[in-house]
């Protein structure tokens, strides 16, 4: 299936749509072939309003790099190719200007309409250390209620 082409507008009502997440106890799977050396787990999420919007959220760790993570949100229309929201990533690795430091992906219209991936624009970031609190953001950001996560204390610089 094709992406469809979503607006920013449509993108921020994703963002701000309440969500429940419907697995909260989500376990921890070892992801020897995938990712070498990694767990991941993955919860779903509906709209509270409506229960046919549908969501998936991940958190990823390396087990040998605890600055290698990465946590996202996917939006799981019917009838449509799945959407990457956003990515919540550790300082694992540099991406752009971006070298070693937090950093969140978010979808634009701008780059759907580039053919590119829709979150591949990245923005640096001192609100998160860990995979805890990349957790916490997301949380926040996409108004998630049904998992809690511990906020990491901010940087005072960037």
């Amino acid at each position: 299936m094709n992406l469809r082409h979503y607006t920013d507008v449509e993108l921020d009502e994703l963002r701000s749509l309440p969500k429940r997440v419907t697995n909260p106890g989500a376990r921890w799977l070892d992801k020897p072939k995938v990712r070498p050396g990694h767990q991941q787990r993955s919860f779903q999420a509906i709209g509270e309003d409506d229960d046919e919007t549908r969501f998936s959220i991940y958190q990823r760790q390396n087990l040998t790099d605890a600055r290698d993570f990465s946590c996202g949100i996917t939006y799981l229309p019917r009838g449509s190719s799945s959407l990457t929201l956003a990515r919540y990533n550790g300082p694992g690795h540099e991406h752009g200007d971006i070298a070693y430091r937090p950093h969140v992906h978010h979808a634009t219209e701008r780059a759907i309409a580039a053919g590119r991936k829709p979150e591949s624009e990245a923005e640096l970031t001192n609100r998160f250390d860990t995979l805890e609190g990349a957790l916490a953001c997301l949380i926040e950001d996409f108004n998630l209620r049904g998992l809690n996560a511990t906020p990491d204390m901010p940087r005072l610089a960037l």
